[in-house]
Order: C-alpha cells, then structure tokens, then sequence
C-alpha cells in the first residue's frame, strides 16, 4: 500500500462507514444545503490542467470532465443549481478556499493540504509516475532519485508536495503550472517531469524520444473539497461521493471524459 494510501485508511475511515452504507443519500438538511450552497448557488471549481479533474473546450470555451459531472449530479441532488469556475493553477484554486471564493472542488489528497480544506473519501485514482526527457537513462522511480536529477512538478500540486518530502537526492524543481512544468522538460531544465500517467501518455506523444517510466512512485486520490469549516455539508458530500461510487456515476464520468487507466477508487478509503 503507498504512503498516500496509507494516510487515508486513518483520515477518511469515518466518512468510509458512512459510503458503505449509502444508497441514494436523502436531501440535504437545511443547514447542509446552507454551508453547501451559502449564495444559493453552488459553485464547482474545476481545474483544468489537470485532465483527469478538467478541460475546456479551446474551440467552445465550455468546461468538461469528471469534476463537471459529479458538481452538476452534486447540484441537482441538493435541489441547487450550479456554477462553473475554472482555475488553471491548482497553488491558487486551493489558496481561494481560504476566501470562500468556491463551494466544492477536486484535488488529489495530501496531508499538506489539510489545513485548508476538508476532503471528502475518494473517487477516482490514478498512477503518479514520471515521464523522463528523450535520451534519459532512468528507467524506474528509484533511478530518478539521485544527486543532479531535477524533477519538474507544478507548484502546489498533490505530486509536487508529496516529492518534497521523500526524495532523498533528487530535487524538484518546481513550476508555475502544468504547462510550465512540462517546458522545463522541453527546455532541457529538468530530467524527469511528476504527473498521473494518464496526463504524461498524452504529453510523451508530442515530444519524440520521451518516456513514462512503468512504475510508480504513488497513487493519486481525487477527492470532492470544501473549505474547512462547513461539517454539515462534508458529511452530505461523503455520502453522495458513496453513492455515486456504487451507482456507477463516477464510471460514466471517467468513461464519458476518455480517461484511459484511470480507475474509481475503491470504498474501503
């Protein structure tokens, strides 16, 4: 079992009982909807560099992907309609939670995080690997962790915390966003680029020579947040996370949005 998934056999156990035993999870009550919705209205945040969590259409403008899917079901569940606010920076969509800009979001559990948001069980995993710059000679996790290999990570983002504090030798080397990240490898300026498997298949075929490694270092959690403080409206989103795990609505929307080896996480979290 990897060290993130470790972590949430003792954080998320409550809210695990509480999945198990969900079927279709009853309306909300009023003080859940009121710490869900504050405005009336939910607003999702959904981060869209990373494709597992969103996208957006570059011809239509229109945002996509599992976290649009779960935040809509999540909505009309709760009897609230639903706005759609897109981040491009994971470091500044979670930093927002502070101000109560957003109501629900998606992001990979980490500890670090913790002090900002509350997590919800997970429902979706995927592998956290590397993809290495064409003619590198690393070809599993361990080899990337070695004095002179920098790995290029965006700021903020679940893979970069979780870097930080295990490599050994290595030394991230850490980028504004996804894209930038990416460049570094590009660029010549890191060896190694951290991401979930699925997003480093997509970028390895626009960049001859490049690899993703077959190991993994970790597994990413993804998890429905709110900002701390709105315990009523947790507990409601655990169980609607319960359900939708057993209806199939996660499925169908990892299905619907072509994610390939990305999974539903299991409910023993």
């Amino acid at each position: 079992m990897d060290h993130v998934q470790l972590l949430f056999a003792g954080v998320l156990v409550p809210f695990a009982l509480l999945a198990s035993c969900a079927g279709t999870p009853p309306a909300p009550t009023a003080a859940a909807r009121t710490e869900l919705a504050p405005s009336g209205i939910l607003r999702v945040a959904v981060f869209t560099g990373n494709p597992v969590i969103g996208t957006k259409d570059k011809a239509s403008g229109e945002l996509k992907g599992t976290t649009v899917a779960l935040g809509r079901a999540l909505a009309a569940q709760a009897g609230v309609s639903a706005t759609l606010i897109e981040y491009t920076a994971v470091a500044k969509m979670v930093e927002d939670a502070r101000t109560g800009a957003w109501d629900i979001a998606v992001v990979a559990f980490d500890p670090g995080r913790r002090g900002v948001l509350d997590f919800a069980p997970p429902h979706i995993s995927v592998d956290l690997t590397y993809l290495v710059a064409p003619g590198s000679n690393i070809n599993s996790v361990a080899e990337a962790d070695r004095k002179g290999v920098n790995i290029a990570a965006a700021r903020g983002a679940a893979t970069t915390l979780y870097l930080e504090r295990t490599l050994k030798q290595a030394a991230v080397t850490p980028a504004e966003n996804e894209p930038a990240a990416f460049n570094l490898i590009k660029e010549g300026k890191a060896q190694a680029y951290a991401q979930n498997r699925y997003m480093l298949l997509g970028l390895a075929q626009g960049l001859p020579g490049a690899r993703v490694l077959e190991d993994r270092f970790s597994s990413a959690e993804m998890c429905i947040v709110l900002p701390k403080g709105r315990p009523a409206a947790l507990e409601y989103v655990a169980a609607f996370v319960g359900q939708a795990r057993q209806s199939g609505l996660v499925a169908n929307a990892i299905e619907d949005a072509g994610l390939r080896g990305v999974s539903v996480a299991r409910g023993d979290k």
